[in-house]
């Protein structure tokens, strides 16, 4: 294929890029479009012959309208999403078209090193040990995986098992005790063989956090096995941290491997407001965390870390007669589950360097402060009811029944977000917390402007006064 369609279809594909991003600030921000509409546009037949590419990227950009959520811009507040930074979306096409295969120093050089270099300013801004391992995976799911793999193998390899040679059977089962867990957690506990069964969820005090009583309770029913504690940075639906400083020590006398799940709240190491929400952190094993959550880089990046590079190079490392192995670079293959990766380090190391370390302060402050601002605007109108303040940037509020006699309020809390998801100005979603339905409020992208939180506030009032 000569220059000029592959020059035409980038120009469009670019042209089409703007022109959605730019519409973000004003177009609704939920789905227009059905499951039935989206099939109908989208189920073509295969063609028998060749399409000219701009024709198809044309069409494919008319085929989804109605389907794209507006997730990427400033009025989405449901899930724990962010958008994308213009230098670190910029990186990312560069890194499609730059197509390196991100798995060893010898089939994409620049990839290695710029991942070596932002894997290193990571540490700095989270405040991580300096001698821990990382890995550019793609999200914390994955995260989870190889920061308990290594855990696998630690702890396996203390009581004389090799895992790797060997696998799991016959070797003493692991005991799996969480704080608030997400279901990534068990997905990862899943995938590795320890299997769900060995998991044991703690309660939790009124904080939403684990009291150190309760996690020695369960160590010394667990005493003699091999222990992995997985402690919360962040909770889903409350922002909840745990006491670090307290249940890491104790997790250690027993021996046991800790690993913190900080999807996003590990980014409120960036912050001198939000520091000590993390207070003793830096002593756990391993940590996992996104970068497409606020760190605002696109989809799919995310991070592990781990505090001894030994069995977390065990767990991930091969070796084969083809591959090239360079004696003084960083092979990715060593420390990623992955084989064939993208180039992941190019949009983190664009994104680290137009914020700086203070602009991804400013922007961690900003988001808390638009999520305190929607919590106390939305729970300041009649028949709201605010179940959890931010302490981050995480609330919770739900909407009274304002029926006569009407006590239990689920069913009304839906329906105003079903009203709020239609309006289109603010995308908000539900959640069960302690046995009621609740609206989750979360802020986590950088355009995310004070407009944005009045406009969603409006939405919210209109929707109760319909």
């Amino acid at each position: 294929m000569n220059e000029l369609p592959h020059h035409a279809t980038l120009l469009a594909a670019c042209r089409h890029a703007i022109q959605y991003l730019e519409g973000l600030a004003v177009k609704p921000v939920s789905s227009a479009s059905t499951l039935q509409g989206l099939r109908r546009q989208l189920r073509k037949e295969l063609p028998d012959v060749p399409m000219d590419p701009e024709e198809v990227i044309t069409e494919l950009v008319a085929d989804v309208e109605g389907g794209i959520l507006g997730s990427a811009g400033g009025r989405f507040f449901a899930w724990a999403i962010g958008g994308s930074l213009p230098a670190a979306l910029a990186a990312d096409w560069l890194t499609s078209a730059w197509d390196q295969n991100a798995a060893l120093y010898a089939c994409g050089p620049a990839a290695a090193v710029v991942e070596e270099v932002a894997g290193a300013w990571l540490k700095r801004i989270l405040g991580l040990p300096e001698d821990s391992s990382f890995a550019f995976v793609s999200g914390c799911q994955m995260a989870h995986v190889t920061c308990l793999a290594a855990a696998r193998w630690e702890l396996l390899n203390h009581c004389g098992w090799d895992v790797e040679q060997h696998g799991l059977g016959g070797a003493p089962p692991i005991c799996v005790i969480a704080s608030n867990r997400h279901g990534s957690v068990e997905r990862a506990v899943r995938l590795i063989g320890i299997g769900a069964i060995h998991i044991t969820d703690l309660p939790l005090d009124e904080t939403e956090r684990v009291r150190s009583e309760t996690l020695e309770d369960r160590l010394e029913t667990c005493h003699g096995s091999p222990i992995v504690v997985v402690l919360q940075a962040g909770d889903l639906n409350t922002g909840a941290f745990d006491r670090y400083a307290e249940l890491i020590p104790l997790a250690h006398r027993f021996g046991a491997w800790v690993h913190i799940d900080g999807a996003f709240g590990l980014w409120a190491a960036a912050s001198t407001h939000y520091r000590q929400l993390l207070e003793g952190y830096e002593q756990a094993d391993s940590w996992a965390t996104d970068g497409h959550k606020w760190l605002n880089v696109p989809y799919d990046c995310g991070y592990a870390f781990v505090a001894r590079p030994t069995p977390h190079r065990a767990a991930m490392s091969h070796r084969a007669p083809y591959l090239i192995h360079d004696g003084d670079a960083r092979d990715q293959i060593d420390w990623n589950p992955e084989w064939s990766r993208r180039g992941r380090g190019f949009a983190t190391y664009a994104a680290l360097r137009q914020l700086g370390r203070q602009g991804l302060e400013l922007m961690v402050d900003r988001c808390c402060q638009h999520a305190r601002d929607l919590v106390a605007g939305i729970g300041g109108m009649p028949g709201v009811e605010v179940l959890w303040k931010p302490i981050l940037n995480q609330g919770l509020v739900r909407f009274r029944d304002p029926n006569p006699g009407a006590t239990v309020h689920d069913r009304y809390t839906d329906a105003v977000i079903q009203r709020l998801l239609a309006d289109g100005r603010g995308f908000f979603m539900g959640t069960t917390w302690h046995g009621m339905r609740a609206m989750r409020i979360s802020v986590l992208n950088w355009q995310t402007t004070a407009a944005d939180i009045t406009t969603a506030i409006d939405a919210v009032a209109q929707c109760l006064a319909a």
